[in-house]
């Protein structure tokens, strides 16, 4: 990277809502030589089982390191590095941190990322993606049973247990971004 900052760019909405997805696609755009990728979710305080255990959600504030993540920006905001935690979404466990070094587009993906005022400050361009509930609720049982190893009556009862913390805590950062995308499926496709 030149002395120049690089451009911050945020990618929030609820579990599958497309998040990776467009990120992923916009890396394969920009060349992931030009882009650094973090998810905002590597920043759980607990893996999986603990969340079960402590009766608590991923989407909850109290869950995440979210101090840690204002600072994490920050830097990166400013382009330096960052050792920043990982968890590995396949198995719901908190592995070896990584080492980041931001390259000209920090493209930054995940749930609460646009939660407090100082995070939203750091993002040159921040994008909430809303697909309709029940195209969304397609998706992450699709993701969940496929890729996560999940049962559907599990999927079921996860989004049913998130619902709360998911009107309160994501969809309120939906009134911070500067686009909002919505997608719907093909005409003549079920959702």
């Amino acid at each position: 990277m030149t002395g120049q900052r690089p451009v911050l760019l945020g990618i929030i909405g609820d579990s599958a809502a497309g998040k990776t997805t467009l990120t992923q696609g916009l890396i394969n755009l920009l060349g992931p030589d030009s882009v650094t990728h973090m998810c905002t979710d590597d920043y759980h305080k607990y893996d999986r089982a603990e969340r079960a255990a402590r009766n608590i959600t991923a989407l909850h504030p109290d869950c995440n390191y979210l101090d840690i993540l204002e600072l994490q920006l920050e830097r990166l905001h400013y382009g330096q590095p960052i050792l920043k935690p990982v968890y590995e979404h396949a198995t719901g466990t908190l592995i070896r941190p990584e080492y980041l070094r931001p390259r000209e587009v920090v493209i930054v993906e995940g749930l609460l990322g646009f939660h407090s005022p100082v995070m939203r400050q750091f993002y040159d361009v921040k994008v909430y993606l809303d697909p309709p509930e029940d195209l969304r609720r397609v998706w992450k049982i699709k993701r969940d049973t496929t890729k996560r190893g999940y049962s559907l009556d599990q999927v079921l009862r996860e989004m049913e247990k998130r619902e709360a913390d998911s009107r309160d805590f994501i969809r309120t950062q939906r009134e911070h971004a500067d686009i909002v995308v919505q997608f719907y499926p093909p005409n003549g496709v079920p959702a």
